[in-house]
């Protein structure tokens, strides 16, 4: 008997993803809910479990679009698990013979480390015979997707040098992206683009936009096609919210176990903005008629911005304006390693009523963000500089303070200027005087 490994609905808006790689091999025995590909969508990276115990087929390759609904391979229900007799007898003949275990791991390849495998759990010794030995060497030729072996010889890049976060530490896509990102530039050119000797290359290499890319592509087009986007800007002492940081800095991680950053400071202060500007929490939606409408939110849904391997994602913090700083810092930290890792949820991605964006933690000092449809407005921070300013405490003289540019970009259909304005002194009046937000005023 065979069973169709089948593509799950995810959402209502996504019809199709991409096969972005096989978990396991064709013609190997997999366990029943045992990770079999990872399907890369418009939105998210998700892996799709075996509806069966028994020897998969591949349907489809890696790289190949498929439908919601559409069956990509089989599983042959009937075929025997390498190794005869069940898990649970195996674990037991593990647990009495340790020595015996030890040896059959060293023959298949297994650890080399002095007695580590002979102290194996009983988990590993299962994981280890469901997984070839060469699929456990994490980031070695052989063991990545197809797209990341593209990309990676593109840039001449040495998969045994990048640690895999696919299954079985297989390779993907955006682990080469990540390294990319965070390997030293080469200095094989001077200053003026001349080469130091090395041969030049005039290659044009190009490669398929992944469904995340497109997907923000058309919502940023969108945004500038449908909305009458104009965005007013200020500047904001940040040396109240600095000094306060780094007086409870340390005492704040040891009691809630996360950093204390900038973020908290500014969802704090957005939220105080939408509550007195409720407009700039709003969107124009339509009603049972079809008609246009102005809706608004009692909650601050707001969502952060971040840079993932794959491309910009905006993931959403539920109900900002009952969390604490912890809680806030808490959860930007795990949203950014979903992020990071391909694990954002549907539910995680969508539903915000405001943006924030923070383009300081590259360098950017001053930017124009983009809307995130259907939103109304987006705040985007940018990097801190001293610059000399009128001191606050001695009027009429000069001083050094770290001054951030911010700016809000907003939908004029619904947020007149002079409301967009009044929100952004409200943030920069929350931020140069933190006490506001502790008294909420």
């Amino acid at each position: 008997m065979a069973t169709k490994i089948v593509i799950p609905e995810v959402g209502e808006s996504i019809t199709s993803g991409v096969i972005a790689a096989w978990s396991v091999a064709d013609g190997e025995y997999v366990d029943r809910d045992q990770t079999v590909l990872e399907l890369e969508t418009d939105k998210i990276t998700m892996e799709v479990p075996a509806p069966a115990a028994g020897v998969i087929k591949h349907g489809a390759a890696e790289g190949d679009e498929v439908e919601v609904g559409s069956s990509v391979g089989e599983i042959d229900e009937a075929a025997e698990k390498p190794g005869g007799g069940s898990d649970e007898k195996k674990a037991e003949k593990a647990s009495s013979e340790p020595e015996a275990k030890a040896e059959k791991q060293q023959e298949s390849g297994g650890s080399d480390k002095g007695g580590a495998a002979a102290t194996a759990t009983k988990e590993e010794a299962a994981e280890s015979e469901r997984v070839p030995q060469a699929r456990a060497d994490r980031g070695q030729p052989g063991q990545a997707t197809p797209l990341a072996e593209k990309v990676a010889g593109a840039h001449g890049v040495d998969l045994g040098s990048i640690k895999g976060t696919g299954a079985g530490g297989r390779v993907r896509e955006q682990d080469v992206l990540a390294y990319l990102q965070s390997a030293p530039k080469s200095n094989g050119a001077t200053s003026n683009g001349a080469s130091n000797g090395a041969a030049s290359s005039r290659g044009v290499h190009r490669d398929k936009m992944t469904p995340l890319r497109q997907r923000v592509a058309n919502r940023l087009v969108e945004a500038q096609h449908t909305a009458a986007m104009l965005t007013t800007f200020n500047e904001v002492d940040m040396t109240a919210v600095m000094d306060l940081r780094k007086l409870y800095k340390e005492d704040f991680e040891k009691k809630h176990g996360v950093g204390l950053g900038f973020m908290s400071f500014f969802v704090k202060a957005v939220v105080q903005g939408l509550q007195a500007f409720p407009l700039v929490n709003g969107f124009i939606a339509e009603d049972d008629g079809g008609k246009p409408v102005i809706q608004t939110h009692d909650y601050c849904d707001v969502a952060i911005a971040v840079a993932s391997p794959k491309g910009l994602v905006v993931p959403v913090l539920r109900n900002a304006e009952q969390l604490s700083f912890a809680q806030i810092e808490s959860g930007i930290k795990e949203l950014a390693i979903k992020a990071r890792d391909g694990k954002l949820t549907i539910d995680e991605m969508t539903g915000g009523t405001f943006t924030i964006t923070n383009g300081g933690v590259f360098g950017s000092l001053m930017s124009t963000p983009i809307l995130n449809p259907p939103q109304s407005a987006i705040l985007g921070m940018h990097t801190i500089k001293k610059r000399a300013v009128e001191d606050p405490d001695n009027p009429g003289s000069i001083a050094l303070r770290p001054m951030m540019y911010l700016a809000v970009s907003y939908d004029h259909r619904i947020i007149d200027g002079a409301e967009a304005v009044q929100f952004l002194v409200t943030i920069k009046n929350c931020i140069e005087n933190p006490e506001r937000i502790l008294m909420d005023v």
